[in-house]
């Protein structure tokens, strides 16, 4: 039975409202080690999920049955579990919460898992571990591919009517060089986590990188620890990736600064009286929310409930104007947020997510950054960290760093860190990099709420640099 006949089909329910949602899902994964090909795997998913609205709550069902009583089973369920959490509700919610949204969505891909071939894209995997086997000690070349096709239906009796297929595709590549001296590990592909096709991959450019990591796992070997001292910072945007996903895309999202995460992955150190008046960052820094980016990782048209995604800033001039979180912590807030409550499944509620969180590009060159600095450090790439249960105190490690003295980049390092706490930090923003350091990336796997839901979300962001530091050696 077709979904609009499903929904007809539940008019009899004494239900203020009620939702269908409809998700397929299809994953392609391939991995090659030192050469050596170690297979191919697929999987699909599809299943249908039941929301209503009795009382003003919300509560769910969901099936992998599209067999009318299974829904209606669902549904029944979903309005007795509604009307049971309507007397102990915190808030009342309205047709306000769940908005009248129609439209499409396609990812730009020209590609998918239909028009996968497996002999060219080994080819592919082999020739870039062929390409980090630049000497004897890099002794782990790996490479990691990943497709995935996701295509939603969601309709409502309130009129909603909103078809989205996002496709998603992930290149990872590692070297790992070991001798007497210890271990250096060097990656690349966050970067190449979008919604365009692998038809977009760039052989040339995926071996030159290949190349590129491997020979610097080496160098890396001989380098001298990073000195422990305070001092300036630069940062490229593959690590500033992680540090806008952990400092402020999380302690921005709504239902922690609720609490409703706080069994699982924490609170925030933001509190409701913040917004519009916390001093997040320096006045260089503006954060948006933006879903709308042509191909970044977590693009779409409306988020799980029907919500339309617009670009909004979450922080401008350093100031905290809006937070990530859907109509419904809006309103138990009181504040601005996003339209972000998405979910990875059909088996899954919605709840307040990151999606594309963007660091707006500034006015300033790499070389005007370095030519500023004193005595100071650039990092790239990260491969650890740790930040506490509020989000402010963090502490990150990269696997590149190389010093800048005088004005100059100089000596390598290795296992470089460095610490501090969320507002201070980003206060000590001292340059912001233009479009000519901007960079899109992506992560596929950030893991949030009970049930479990690791979902894919974009970051993109410019070189920046920061002052007085906090930066030390000796990272494992």
């Amino acid at each position: 039975m077709k979904l609009n006949d499903l929904l007809v089909s539940l008019n009899d329910l004494k239900a203020d409202y009620i939702s269908l949602r409809e998700v397929s899902i299809k994953s392609l994964t391939m991995s090659v080690r030192n050469e050596i090909f170690e297979g191919l795997s697929t999987s699909e998913d599809r299943g249908l999920m039941v929301e209503v609205m009795m009382d003003g709550q919300f509560a769910y069902g969901a099936t992998n049955s599209f067999e009318p009583s299974e829904v209606r089973a669902c549904a029944q369920k979903a309005q007795k579990a509604a009307s049971e959490a309507a007397r102990f509700g915190l808030a009342k919610f309205t047709h306000t919460e769940r908005p009248m949204t129609k439209g499409e969505y396609k990812s730009p891909n020209e590609t998918g898992i239909d028009d996968f071939n497996p002999k060219s894209v080994t080819k592919l995997l082999m020739d870039v571990s062929e390409a980090m086997k630049v000497h004897e000690h890099v002794i782990a070349r790996n490479v990691y591919l990943q497709l995935t096709e996701m295509e939603t239906h969601f309709i409502a009796t309130n009129g909603s009517d909103i078809k989205q297929n996002i496709n998603r595709s992930a290149i990872n590549l590692s070297a790992t060089a070991s001798s007497e001296l210890g271990n250096q590990r060097r990656t690349f592909g966050d970067d190449h986590t979008t919604q365009f096709g692998i038809d977009k991959f760039d052989h040339s450019k995926l071996v030159a990188a290949a190349t590129r990591i491997a020979s610097e796992a080496i160098e890396l070997l001989n380098a001298e620890e990073c000195p422990n001292e305070t001092m300036d910072l630069l940062l490229a945007p593959d690590q500033l990736y992680l540090q806008i996903h952990e400092s402020i895309g999380h302690p921005l999202e709504l239902d922690r600064i609720l609490g409703d995460e706080r069994n699982y992955a924490g609170w925030s150190f933001v509190k409701p009286h913040d917004f519009g008046a916390l001093q997040y960052g320096s006045p260089l820094m503006n954060v948006t929310f933006d879903p709308t980016v042509f191909g970044q990782n977590a693009s779409y048209f409306a988020d799980d409930i029907g919500n339309l995604a617009t670009r909004e800033f979450l922080i401008k001039d350093g100031t905290l104007v809006r937070g990530l979180g859907g109509l419904e912590s809006q309103k138990r807030l009181d504040v601005p947020g996003v339209a972000s409550q998405r979910a990875v499944s059909w088996n899954r509620a919605p709840i307040d997510r990151m999606a594309n969180i963007n660091l707006e590009a500034g006015n300033s060159t790499l070389e005007e950054m370095i030519k500023s600095v004193k005595r100071g450090i650039f990092m790239q790439t990260n491969r650890s960290w740790s930040i506490d249960d509020y989000r402010n105190k963090f502490q990150f490690g990269c696997e590149y760093g190389r010093l800048i003295e005088d004005g100059k980049l100089t000596k390598l390092v290795k296992n470089p860190n460095y610490r501090g706490i969320t507002a201070p930090f980003w206060n000590q923003l001292k340059m912001v990099g233009d479009k000519s350091t901007f960079e899109v990336g992506g992560l596929s796997h950030c893991g949030k709420g009970e049930p479990n839901q690791l979902i894919f979300v974009g970051h993109a962001s410019p070189a920046c640099l920061f002052t007085n530091i906090e930066v030390f050696g000796g990272g494992k």
